[in-house]
């Protein structure tokens, strides 16, 4: 997605943001979620019971907020996920997953098996593959500074283990309701000891207090202390955010979309 100055301005060159679960982010004809009766159905369902169904509207929003002056603009690339169990395996960061780990508690809790978790070759391709195309392709500052990663529930697993896994290629992250669930927060013990310390990056993290998020935030407690013991600083170069009431849905991620592209893009 392209800011609508993006033809117009041919000498400014402009950040990237890498979103994952790509199919949610654009209520556009060309997503499978406006494809097909069956998926049609399914969308308005969505919408009866969510309120927005599956879209986080993300253009219009930034749109907006560029309009406003309160963000830079910005490139979206936004990829798609592999549904259902695949999705989750590709979004499972890897490297803490141990056989221990695993058989007490991700094959007992999960249909994630460790055998077949693929987040570091998402990863590579992000890094190795998609960024160089989009950058040799569209007028992009390529720079870690202005390249950043989002997403919601598991993608806010990768969007962080992408922190730790290439701190010189991503400078920021998003982690909207993030679910350290899976693993039982094994991610969080591993950044002990392997994330960036601060100076060169910004997080934002934040979590509901219903549905699935239910059981988030005692785990975000434990993340925020691996920042303040990293030298990060709250409010300054991490942000984390507790929504009262909101639950697990595109339509909560949508209503405070606003936070995080403000922290990461704003002026």
């Amino acid at each position: 997605w392209l800011p609508d100055e993006y033809e117009k301005n041919k000498d400014q060159q402009y950040s990237v943001m890498y979103l994952h679960d790509g199919q949610m982010m654009f209520d556009q004809p060309t997503s499978p979620f406006n494809k097909g009766v069956l998926m049609k159905l399914y969308s308005l369902y969505a919408k009866l019971r969510y309120g927005t169904g599956f879209f986080w509207d993300v253009d219009k929003i930034a749109t907006q907020l560029i309009k406003d002056e309160k963000i830079d603009p910005v490139i979206f690339v936004s990829v798609w996920n592999l549904a259902g169990t695949r999705r989750r395996a590709e979004y499972m960061p890897q490297k803490m997953i141990t056989e221990q780990i695993a058989t007490d508690f991700l094959h007992r809790e999960s249909d994630i098996r460790i055998e077949n978790i693929t987040s570091d070759k998402y990863l590579r391709f992000l890094v190795d593959e998609l960024k160089p195309y989009v950058d040799q392709n569209y007028r992009t500052k390529s720079d870690q500074s202005n390249t950043f990663i989002m997403g919601s529930s598991m993608g806010g697993l990768i969007s962080a283990y992408a922190i730790s896994e290439y701190p010189d290629v991503f400078g920021a992250a998003a982690c909207l309701s993030t679910d350290w669930t899976h693993g039982d927060g094994a991610e969080i013990k591993w950044y002990e000891k392997q994330w960036p310390k601060a100076g060169t990056h910004r997080l934002y993290f934040d979590f509901g207090t219903e549905s699935w998020d239910a059981p988030f935030e005692p785990y975000q407690k434990k993340m925020d202390l691996v920042m303040r013991q990293h030298g990060y600083t709250e409010g300054v170069d991490w942000i984390t955010k507790k929504f009262e009431g909101a639950d697990h849905t595109p339509r909560a991620w949508r209503e405070r979309l606003h936070f995080p592209l403000t922290f990461m893009l704003g002026y």
